[in-house]
């Protein structure tokens, strides 16, 4: 699994390194919303939700309160980073909608199933996602379907990962998803800004590999 992650495909890199690129007013024209994305909002209960899930999912991984604290400390930024992916989501299923892919319940199977072999079991895949990711257990298929469907917005598009020809080919489809879905970003929550990196902790920003298929261990 560790190897898996450290050979993971330069799409990865690619994402956060062009994430500023989906660009956000973040006007402050919604009022109890983290974000809005195509005229959807997210609201700041929503994101507090879902922290919240992460929250409850290391403490219960943590035998002890100093743990549970190193916990916390290693994922400071774990309500940032969650609106972050949640947004890069979106634009990602945008993308996947226009590119005309889709993803079904077997490909999820397949590809957890997959990476419970190289994690040693559910428990243990569950392990990673939480630790690396800040992913709930309870997300994990959800943001599974989403590592596979960025693979699949690739591969529709012919994009090699592994080429700067390829990334400009994928990061067109995802910013010209944005501009379609005119993203509205509370400043609380930070901004998009080509000027400035964003280091959104998201499994399909690391995880994604070029053939679409996870790498064995």
């Amino acid at each position: 699994m560790h190897r898996r992650r450290r050979t993971a495909s330069v799409l990865s890199a690619a994402i956060v390194a062009a994430a500023p690129l989906l660009t956000a007013c973040g006007s402050g024209a919604h009022p109890g919303a983290a974000a809005v994305v195509g005229g959807q909002r997210i609201t700041v209960a929503q994101l507090e939700g879902r922290v919240n899930e992460v929250r409850s999912a290391q403490r219960a991984a943590t035998k002890d309160d100093a743990q549970y604290e190193q916990a916390i400390a290693k994922s400071g930024g774990l309500t940032r980073d969650t609106l972050h992916g949640m947004v890069l989501d979106r634009v990602l299923d945008r993308a996947a909608k226009d590119a005309g892919v889709g993803v079904t319940r077997k490909d999820v199977q397949q590809l957890r199933g997959s990476l419970e072999q190289q994690a040693g079991g559910a428990h243990g895949l569950e392990t990673v996602w939480l630790q690396q990711y800040g992913i709930a257990p309870a997300r994990l298929d959800e943001n599974l379907r989403t590592e596979i469907e960025a693979q699949k917005v690739a591969a529709s598009l012919g994009a090699d990962m592994n080429t700067a020809d390829g990334k400009a080919t994928f990061w067109k489809a995802m910013s010209e998803a944005s501009k379609e879905l005119h993203i509205d970003l509370n400043p609380r929550y930070g901004a998009w800004d080509v000027q400035k990196s964003v280091d959104a902790k998201t499994p399909w920003l690391r995880e994604v590999t070029p053939a679409g298929t996870p790498q064995s261990a």
